[in-house]
C-alpha cells in the first residue's frame, strides 16, 4: 500500500512510466525507451524545482503581507490541510487516491471523457476532501473508499472536458488537457472571456507598452518588476524586524530583491521543464491512446499552458489576488464566522491560469474579468465547508480550489438530505 501511494503521489514517476509504456508500444529501441522515459521524468522534476522555488518565495510574501497589513484568519493551504486530514484518515484518503486513479482509467476507456489526470498532488488533495465529507456523514471506511474513489475517478475524466474548448483555442490542437482541480473556475473564466470576444484580438501578449515600460515585452523582466514591487511594498509595511525573521543574516532591504529574483528564476526553470517533458509525454501518449484507451489525452498541471500567454499569467495573478483582498474586507465588514486569507501561491497558479483562459477568446479584458471572478471564488467558497473540516480536526487551514469546494458542497448537501 505504501509503495502504491508513493508511486501514485509522484507525478514525475507516473509520467515517466507512461512514457515508458508508450515507447514500448511503439517498439522503440532500448536506448530510445530509456532516454524518452528519463527525459520525461527529469523534465517534470525540473518543472517541480521551478514550482517549489516560486511557491517558497510566495509563501514569504504572504507572511510579510499578513504581518504588514495586520490580516489574520484561515490561510488557504491545501498542503497543510491535507497533512492534518491524513494524520487521522490516512488509510481512507490514500485508498481513495489509488481507486480514483484506477476509476479515471476506467471512465476514460468507457465514456467519451478521454482525459487521464496526471497531477497526483491535486488528486491527493481531492481525495482528502472527499474522505473528510464522507466520514463526517458516517460512512464506513470501505463505503467511503468506494464512493470517494468513484467520484474522484469520474471528476478526473470529466472536469477537464469542460476546459477543452479553450485548450484547443490556446494550443491549436486537441492533444493535451488541463489537469488541475480548479477546472470549473477555468471554464468559467473562459466563458467570461467570450463575453469580450469582439475585442479578442487585443490580447495580453500584444499590449503596447510605452518606451519606459518596454522591458515588459520580455516576460521574465515583467515578472521580476511586478514581484519586486509586491515584495518591497509588503516588506516596508511589515518593517525591518518582521523581514529579518525571514531573512536571517540577509539584510532586510536585500531580502525582497532576492526573493523577487528567486521567484523569477523559478519561473524560468519551470518553463524549461515544461518544454522538456511535454514533447516527450505527448509523443508517448499517442501510442497508449491507440492501444489501450483510444482517443485519450493527458491532463497535465497548469504551468504547461503558461507559455501560450505568459503575460496573461501575471495579469491573472494580480487580478485574482486583488479579488481575494476585496473578499477579506467583505468578510470582516459583514462579520463572517471565518475570514479566508488568499495564499499568494494559490492566486498565482490558479488566478494566473484563469487569466490565460479568459484571454483565449476575450483578450486582456477577458483575462482581467475571468481571473477576478475566479479570485472571488477561491476566497468565498472555502467559507462554506470550513466548519465541517473543523469538526473533523482540520483547523487553521483549508482547501481553496473551486472544484473541491463545488463538488464538496454538492456532495455534502446531497448526503445531508438523504
Amino acid at each position: 500500500m505504501e509503495f502504491l501511494v508513493s508511486l501514485l503521489s509522484n507525478p514525475a514517476i507516473m509520467l515517466g512510466l507512461v512514457a515508458l509504456i508508450g515507447l514500448l508500444a511503439q517498439k522503440k529501441t532500448g536506448t530510445e525507451i530509456f532516454t524518452g522515459a528519463s527525459k520525461t521524468a527529469i523534465g517534470f522534476l525540473i518543472f517541480g524545482i521551478g514550482a517549489s522555488t516560486m511557491t517558497g518565495a510566495l509563501k514569504n510574501f504572504n507572511e510579510l503581507f499578513q504581518t504588514g497589513f495586520h490580516v489574520s484568519g484561515v490561510i488557504t493551504s491545501p498542503e497543510a490541510a491535507t497533512a492534518l486530514a491524513q494524520s487521522t484518515y490516512g488509510f481512507v484518503t490514500s485508498s481513495i487516491l489509488i481507486l480514483g486513479f484506477i476509476m479515471n482509467l476506467f471512465f476514460a476507456r468507457v465514456t467519451r471523457f478521454k482525459n487521464v489526470f496526471f497531477t497526483g498532488g491535486h488528486s491527493l488533495f481531492f481525495a482528502c476532501v472527499l474522505g473528510l465529507i464522507l466520514k463526517f456523514h458516517g460512512f464506513s471506511d470501505g463505503a467511503a473508499i468506494l464512493t470517494g474513489g468513484i467520484i474522484l475517478g469520474f471528476c478526473s475524466a470529466f472536469l477537464p472536458e469542460l476546459c477543452q474548448p479553450f485548450m484547443r483555442k490556446m494550443t491549436g490542437n486537441d492533444d493535451q488537457a488541463i489537469g488541475h482541480f480548479n477546472m470549473l473556475g477555468y471554464a468559467l473564466s473562459g466563458y467570461i472571456g467570450k463575453l469580450f470576444i469582439k475585442w479578442g484580438d487585443e490580447t495580453t501578449e500584444d499590449i503596447n507598452f510605452p518606451g519606459w515600460l518596454s522591458f515588459f515585452r520580455d516576460f521574465l523582466m515583467g515578472c521580476a518588476f511586478v514581484m519586486l514591487l509586491l515584495f518591497y511594498v509588503s516588506a516596508f509595511a511589515a518593517g525591518p524586524e518582521a523581514v529579518t525573521k525571514l531573512s536571517g543574516t540577509t539584510h532586510w532591504l536585500v531580502f525582497p530583491l532576492l526573493q523577487a529574483f528567486q521567484f523569477t528564476a523559478g519561473m524560468s526553470v519551470l518553463m524549461t521543464g515544461v518544454r522538456m517533458f511535454l514533447g516527450e509525454i505527448t509523443e508517448a501518449f499517442v501510442a497508449i491512446s491507440e492501444k489501450f484507451i483510444p482517443g485519450s489525452r493527458p491532463a497535465l498541471d497548469v504551468p504547461t499552458i503558461f507559455p501560450y500567454a505568459p503575460t496573461a499569467v501575471i495579469v491573472g495573478f494580480l487580478c485574482s489576488y486583488a479579488a481575494g483582498l476585496m473578499a477579506i474586507v467583505t468578510m470582516v465588514v459583514f462579520k463572517f464566522s471565518v475570514v479566508i486569507i488568499p495564499a499568494a501561491h494559490i492566486c498565482f497558479f490558479s488566478g494566473g491560469t484563469a487569466g490565460v483562459f479568459g484571454n483565449a477568446y476575450g483578450g486582456w479584458r477577458g483575462a482581467v474579468a475571468g481571473s477576478f471572478a475566479v479570485g472571488l471564488l477561491l476566497a468565498f467558497l472555502p467559507c462554506v465547508l470550513y466548519p465541517l473540516y473543523g469538526d473533523m480536526g482540520v483547523l487553521g487551514s483549508t482547501f481553496p480550489n473551486v472544484d473541491y469546494n463545488m463538488i464538496g458542497m454538492l456532495l455534502n448537501s446531497l448526503l445531508s438530505v438523504f
